[in-house]
């Protein structure tokens, strides 16, 4: 009679405990440390998740490659572009450089006023061409002989002074710092101190301000609008200095001997 066959549930557990026993006799015998069951225990399931955690953490700890970048002073400092090169145009006619992107050989021994030829050569970092649109660092360049201050006030730049009297007699001058526009060129230091008259207006209209002298100029609308309000309340209780001041400040407006307050011009 055949035997009754064995329920494959059963053979489940059959393998499982098969398992753990030739484990635990492994290391069982691989251990001596360990004497006691919950040691040996323990150890096959910290065994068992050792196993799946390990590529985990492999994942996770792993890095990867790297890099060590090494940073050399002086390659920063080669790559420093000079200030003057913002004026240079790139790959224009050299004549028509401004006077910061070359150096020339000057002769100082020139007729004032006469035309000279000068050698010049470009500053580093500066490209230009010729004529012919061929690349050239050596060129010659004509100009006037004269000093950078003998040129006319069209050709240079000056600072503006807003605290003297334009109207004044005899008339101001104050003390200006002039720079040279960037395509004259000139003999000397391209900036240089000069006395120039005052010059500088705060908006205020000639022809408003006689408008309002003949037609309000009873009330002292005109030295008002001019800010100089003093004599405007003086003019405005007096009636215009019963007509007769009213006539004068229309004369002197007119020939524009009485301007602003603030000393400035007319517009």
């Amino acid at each position: 009679m055949a035997a009754a066959a064995v329920p494959p549930r059963g053979i489940r557990r059959l393998c499982r405990v098969l398992l753990f026993l030739s484990q635990f006799y492994i290391l069982s015998g691989g251990d001596q440390d360990l004497h006691t069951p919950g040691e040996r225990v323990s150890l096959i399931v910290g065994s068992l998740n050792l196993e799946h955690s390990q590529p985990l953490a492999q994942a996770v700890k792993d890095p990867g490659p790297t890099r060590t970048f090494t940073v050399i002073p002086g390659a920063a400092e080669s790559t420093d572009i000079p200030p003057y090169v913002m004026k240079c145009p790139s790959n224009g006619l050299c004549s028509r450089l401004p006077a910061d992107c070359i150096e020339c050989r000057t002769n100082y021994s020139c007729v004032y006023g006469k035309p000279v030829t000068f050698d010049c050569t470009v500053k580093p970092s500066v490209t230009c061409v010729d004529q012919d649109f061929k690349s050239q660092k050596n060129f010659a360049i004509n100009m006037t002989c004269r000093f950078c201050w003998q040129l006319p006030e069209s050709d240079y730049e000056c600072t503006n002074n807003t605290s003297c009297m334009t109207v004044s007699c005899p008339r101001q001058r104050y003390h200006a710092n002039c720079t040279v526009r960037d395509h004259i060129h000139c003999l000397g230091n391209r900036t240089f101190p000069k006395m120039l008259y005052c010059n500088w207006t705060g908006g205020y209209k000639w022809s408003t301000a006689l408008a309002l002298s003949i037609t309000l100029g009873g009330f002292g609308a005109d030295r008002f609008y001019l800010g100089q309000w003093r004599e405007g309340l003086g003019k405005l209780f007096s009636f215009g200095g019963l007509g007769i001041w009213t006539l004068i400040d229309v004369l002197l407006i007119g020939v524009g001997y009485v301007g602003p307050a603030d000393g400035s011009l007319y517009i």
